[in-house]
């Protein structure tokens, strides 16, 4: 197959100076005629990217030009056409937001790591849980929970002492964010199919907002969350440093 790549990068100097050199070298096509698109950044950028392009059949290569880079391969100029040739392809899912708002708008997002919902003043949060319909717990008081998908089990969540889902799991974790009451209370692990609801106790007096992915909604009086199966995120990854690896070699650092 011939590649045909589209360069995309970050707004930072390095990542702009790499897609240059990279351009002059390979050359670069629009992303609607590419079967690969290369994106040259950090794991921000690469969600940005993911998220721009979920229309387009091409799967994304990273390489990073920021600073994590936990979805990014190693930057190199050279061989990057024997590099793609070679690359092993992870498919992942997103998750979808349906927030509705104290003033009763709604709003939708799609998140690749997580959706959270987090207190937005000085009070802490309180959350009631439903799972598929059924009441799993009646109050959390907390800075806030989550939901993430194993894609992004290694960001948000596991900063919030959440665990690493490995790549292939058919399963979201919940993950409670500081939580007051239940203490120590660490969150679930749930079904990929599953319905999570958050609704919000007394938004007045303890504002909560939610975010999928960067895309922020305030005062919010509910929020649920479930798996998108039918939109599929297609990422490439060098031989032997795909995301199966990197999670569990995250666990032993």
């Amino acid at each position: 197959m011939t590649l045909r790549i589209a360069f995309t990068a970050s707004d930072t100097p390095t990542a702009q100076t790499a897609r240059a050199a990279l351009v002059g070298r390979y050359g670069n096509i629009p992303e609607e005629d590419a079967n690969v698109i290369v994106a040259l950044g950090g794991d921000g950028f690469m969600l940005q990217t993911l998220h721009r392009t979920q229309r387009l059949d091409a799967p994304v290569y990273g390489m990073n030009r920021g600073t994590v880079g936990f979805l990014m391969n190693e930057y190199a100029e050279t061989d990057l056409k024997v590099r793609l040739a070679k690359a092993e392809e992870a498919v992942i899912n997103p998750l979808s937001m349906k927030a509705t708002c104290t003033d009763g708008t709604v709003h939708l997002a799609l998140a690749i790591n997580e959706v959270s919902v987090l207190r937005a003043g000085p009070q802490a949060a309180k959350l009631r849980i439903t799972v598929d319909g059924r009441l799993r717990m009646e109050e959390l008081v907390c800075d806030g929970a989550l939901l993430a998908t194993p894609a992004g089990s290694t960001a948000y969540n596991y900063s919030a002492h959440g665990p690493i889902l490995p790549i292939g799991s058919d399963v979201l974790a919940l993950t409670a964010i500081a939580p007051f009451r239940p203490r120590r209370w660490r969150g679930a692990l749930l079904p990929k199919t599953a319905l999570v609801r958050f609704d919000v106790c007394d938004p007045e007096k303890r504002p909560v907002m939610a975010d999928a992915d960067s895309n922020s909604v305030e005062n919010v009086a509910s929020v649920e969350i479930q798996s998108e199966p039918d939109i599929k995120h297609r990422i490439l990854f060098d031989p032997g440093h795909g995301l199966e690896e990197r999670l569990i070699r995250e666990q032993f650092v």
